[in-house]
């Protein structure tokens, strides 16, 4: 269920239930200069596609399971997008849903 903007209560509590992590919130961050967060990438670009999976994951620190399940939530809520590209995910930064969040919120 991606948001494309969070025009209802409930997807304004989904949104927030996924910024309620250090770790989202730490992959949000780091998606803010894929360049000077993340090594290059040998497929995807770091302006257009964003950041590798895997780099994410460790640089996380965590298991490539709960890894991919953070970025999952990030998915579903519409804030980082993926792109695949030669047997890899890469995640870039929804920054329109993001904005999105955070004008809904002034509004509750």
């Amino acid at each position: 269920m991606a948001l494309a903007e969070p025009t209802t209560i409930v997807d304004l509590e989904a949104a927030l239930k996924a910024l309620a992590s250090e770790r989202r919130l730490q992959i949000l961050e780091w998606l803010k200069d894929v360049p000077a967060n993340f090594p290059p990438q040998e497929y995807g670009d770091h302006l257009t596609d964003g950041a590798c999976n895997q780099f994410i994951v460790e640089k996380l620190g965590v298991s490539q399971p709960a890894g991919s399940r953070h970025l999952k939530v990030l998915v579903d809520v519409g804030m980082i997008v993926p792109t695949r590209r030669k047997g890899w995910t890469y995640y870039r930064r929804d920054d329109a849903t993001i904005a999105a969040v955070a004008a809904r919120m002034t509004e509750v």
